[in-house]
């Protein structure tokens, strides 16, 4: 049996090239994804190692939580500290670390980096171990700053250049006194890092005479577990604690570890896809393998095979085919990751150099998933074939599905897609994060309910293009009859189609909403032209307010501030604003009460409210960060949204209580209203800051907007493999259908259809077939979409559903082209074949 099964791979190798291509493309999208993940993670993890070969003992802040009434905060590292942590048993050095956001602009004035990446720290006296100078001095005074080497080749700056740096908004334009090399992850990462002496560091990140870190440095036969103990002893416990070089080595490599499982996790989703529609692909190319060889398969079985020997001849022969797509998807997988790699080098993004991670976890997934899914969609082809009696095989008898079968079969899909839709609807009326398990189940039952449905649901679809099909003739009549001449065929051709579209069209459905809601959002809740604020989201400067306040066309400003504090025993986050400018620059909808913010009356969002039992009129008991208290009077209820909420209270009657006042916005107005001029003007007042951001209500939009055309982008070519293997599905289908209606197609043409027609005919199948999978995968997306806005209504107010009509007649035309395209090669096969010999085959 082995020796049969290994003559049939043999002998239909052409048949199977398309079913090898299927399994391969999903095993390499799998292969491809540990690869360069793991090539990624080891990079990452090796350079931020580096990081830490200098520190034996990390001394941090040791947290404070709040109690009652009392907010928690961290406990400031003082020089104090730093002495004593010097002098301990074991001890080399010491050197306290300060570090902050820190945008660097480049000569032509645009930030370098990504504003996260974009840091600043100190430079430990006239010699710091940490980052050696590669030419220059260290820096002496606020208007000196060292930057690293990677950046000073990137922006072309040499020692004694003049820098444009931003730390929280206003701009600083030191000198650079010297250039230093660092194995900063952030760096490597394409990052920046700038450097001023202690003093202005503190000073600059608002911690004047503080550290935000220890580095203790151990004596030579000094063990890091011992030092940290010495530490331990001489340092007070509530305010300090200790980690090792090693454990912050570790944990970092863990974080690392765990930012790459997410990224693993997405692209192993899509490679599932992928390989789920390549599943439709085998089982349907065994199926009609083995339909093909059914007088084969029943003269084995009368000369002594058992049935499980026929079987096991199937299962032998998707093993050989699943062995060379596993070995070959491998092969491609390996150069998808190192092509993923030098991707992101080409997109900007730094990687730190490394060698490509070919773990044996790799090899043997990849030769797994190609084995086992290859083997599992054979085995009910091969199952069906090995129980065909013998006799009731040779007269072909067993060619039609039993009324009994589809009825199973029909009811089955019925239950399934019942199931489905009624656990959607449920988890509709759930609240988000609540409804999202239900809806992933719901969403799997009716996805399997259609697909056992699609044979029943493919008749009366494709009856529905009879007459566009009229058109064409007889070549369009007998288009129309091929395709609901197998149904189940036609289904699992059109099912591989459809579950790519389906994605698709759900996830443009949720993006294109969620953008509609955005844009209504803005416009509902703030009437201020401009948002300034900081690159990486971080606090701005009070100066910049007052720089605002002073530009000309200028009529209202208001900084917006955040500030912990205790009320009843919760921790609630205040909000900061100008009480006289407020009401001017937002438009929220008042539930109750006055919008009045001013001494100690405040506006409060109604889910607050509700929460603490307040209403307009009501007064409440605040413990501030300093740990006084004050009662403040709610003056009004508004509604809540992502852009505006909590408690709303003046800056005047906030400020006293913050140890370090800083905004983390700015709302403008002004009298021309919001124009390229008007936001030139604000940004040249701010000295044209690298690290500001000055935006208008459409730019937050479209700032947004391209962060979801971006993810939607990467999704769908991420489900671009889906499609493929689709398309490939098709190809597969056609090709196989066109050998086993041989005779039939040298009859028609020898009674008089030309080859132009053959051609025609098996054209316009195909394109039934993808439409008819089309429709199904868009009908569906929208489904999907509508469903899972309805929970992302419960997170956003203002979520209202928008179909993207546009999108989707795109969707349709590219299951049209995929039709047209997958046809071509079966098409010119058709037409050419040789009547008589076409004839006499059987």
């Amino acid at each position: 049996m082995f020796r049969t099964a290994l003559r049939n791979v043999l002998a239909h190798k052409a048949r199977l090239l398309m079913t090898v291509l299927a399994v391969m493309l999903g095993v390499a999208f799998v292969s491809g994804t540990l690869v360069f993940t793991n090539t990624l993670s080891n990079a990452l993890q090796k350079s931020s190692a580096k990081g830490f070969d200098r520190v034996d003992v990390a001394v941090q802040p040791k947290w404070r939580k709040g109690s009652g009434d009392t907010v928690g905060k961290a406990p400031e590292l003082t020089q104090a500290l730093l002495d004593a942590g010097a002098r301990v048993p074991g001890a080399a050095s010491a050197v306290g670390v300060v570090n902050g956001f820190t945008a660097i602009a480049d000569k032509d004035g645009k930030l370098i980096g990504g504003g996260f990446q974009s840091q600043g720290g100190n430079y430990w006296g006239t010699k710091d171990p940490r980052y050696p100078l590669v030419g220059g001095r260290a820096p002496s005074g606020e208007g000196e700053v060292l930057i690293d080497s990677a950046t000073a080749e990137r922006a072309g700056y040499r020692v004694g250049d003049t820098v444009r740096i931003s730390v929280d908004g206003p701009v600083l334009t030191p000198k650079i006194t010297g250039i230093f090399t660092t194995d900063d992850g952030n760096v490597a990462a394409g990052g920046s890092l700038a450097l001023f002496d202690t003093a202005t560091a503190q000073q600059l990140f608002g911690k004047p005479g503080t550290y935000d870190e220890i580095d203790v440095t151990a004596k030579a036969g000094t063990g890091q577990s011992a030092l940290a103990a010495e530490l331990d002893k001489a340092l007070p416990a509530d305010r300090t604690e200790t980690v090792t070089g090693e454990k912050l080595a570790a944990d970092q490599a863990e974080m690392i570890t765990a930012s790459m499982s997410g990224l693993k996790q997405g692209l192993l989703v899509f490679a599932g896809i992928a390989l789920f529609v390549g599943t439709f692909i085998i089982a349907n190319t065994f199926t009609m393998l083995v339909a093909q060889r059914t007088k084969e398969l029943a003269l084995l079985r009368a000369v002594g095979a058992s049935r499980r020997q026929v079987t096991r001849s199937v299962l032998i022969e998707a093993f050989v085919v699943g062995a060379v797509a596993g070995v070959t998807g491998l092969v491609a997988g390996i150069g998808i990751g190192a092509g993923l790699r030098s991707l992101l080098g080409a997109l900007g993004a730094t990687v730190p150099d490394g060698p490509l991670v070919v773990s044996p976890d790799t090899v043997a997934a990849a030769l797994v998933v190609g084995v086992v899914i290859t083997m599992l969609a054979a085995w009910l082809p091969g199952r069906r074939a090995a129980k065909i009696p013998p006799v009731a095989a040779m007269s072909s008898l067993h060619a039609k599905a039993t009324t009994r079968s589809l009825v199973l079969r029909n009811t089955i899909g019925a239950l399934f897609s019942a199931a489905g839709v009624a656990v959607v609807l449920a988890a509709t009326t759930m609240n988000g994060s609540d409804g999202q398990a239900p809806m992933g189940l719901g969403a799997v039952l009716l996805i399997i309910g259609v697909f056992v449905l699609t044979p029943l649901l493919s008749r009366p679809l494709i009856a529905a293009t009879a007459p566009a099909l009229r058109a064409f003739g007889v070549a369009g009549k007998l288009a129309r009859q091929n395709s609901v001449r197998n149904p189940r065929r036609t289904a699992a051709t059109a099912s591989a189609l459809m579950i790519g579209l389906t994605l698709i069209t759900g996830m443009t459905v949720v993006a294109g909403s969620l953008q509609h809601s955005i844009d209504k959002m803005a416009a509902a809740a703030i009437k201020a032209d401009y948002m300034v604020s900081m690159a990486n989201g971080n606090s701005l400067s009070t100066d910049v307010d007052k720089k605002l306040k002073a530009t000309a066309g200028v009529t209202a400003t208001s900084p917006l501030r955040n500030a912990p504090s205790r009320i009843d025993g919760m921790s609630e986050y205040l909000t900061g604003v100008d009480g006289s400018a407020i009401g001017e620059l937002t438009a929220l909808t008042l539930d109750g009460g006055a919008f009045e913010v001013g001494g100690t009356r405040v506006v409060v969002d109604d889910r607050t409210a509700k929460s603490h039992h307040w209403k307009a009129g009501s007064s409440f008991t605040v413990n501030y960060e300093d740990g006084k208290q004050q009662q403040l009077t709610v003056a009004g209820v508004y509604e809540a949204n992502e852009m505006m909420r909590g408690i709303m209270l003046d800056n005047a009657t906030l400020a006293p209580h913050q140890s370090h006042v800083t905004d983390m916005q700015v709302m403008v107005k002004t009298s021309g209203g919001a124009s390229d001029a008007t936001k030139d003007k604000l940004e040249k007042a701010l000295g044209s800051n690298p690290g500001i951001k000055v935006q208008s209500k459409q730019d937050i939009s479209n700032s947004i907007a391209s962060m979801f055309t971006l993810v939607l982008n990467m999704l769908y070519g991420l489900l671009a493999m889906a499609v493929i293997v689709a398309v490939l599905g098709v190809v597969n289908t056609l090709a196989m259908s066109v050998f086993e209606r041989s005779q039939e197609i040298g009859m028609l043409r020898a009674i008089g259809l030309d080859r132009r027609n053959i051609k025609r005919m098996v054209r316009l199948e195909s394109l039934v077939i993808s439409l008819f999978g089309g429709v199904l995968g868009i009908g569906l997306g929208v489904f999907f979409g509508w469903a899972a806005g309805e929970l992302l209504g419960t997170k956003m107010t203002t979520y209202e559903l928008v179909l993207p009509w546009a999108r989707m007649a795109l969707f349709l035309l590219l299951a049209a082209t995929v039709g047209v395209l997958a046809a071509l090669w079966p098409a010119r096969r058709a037409a050419r074949l040789n009547m008589l010999t076409a004839i006499k085959s059987e």
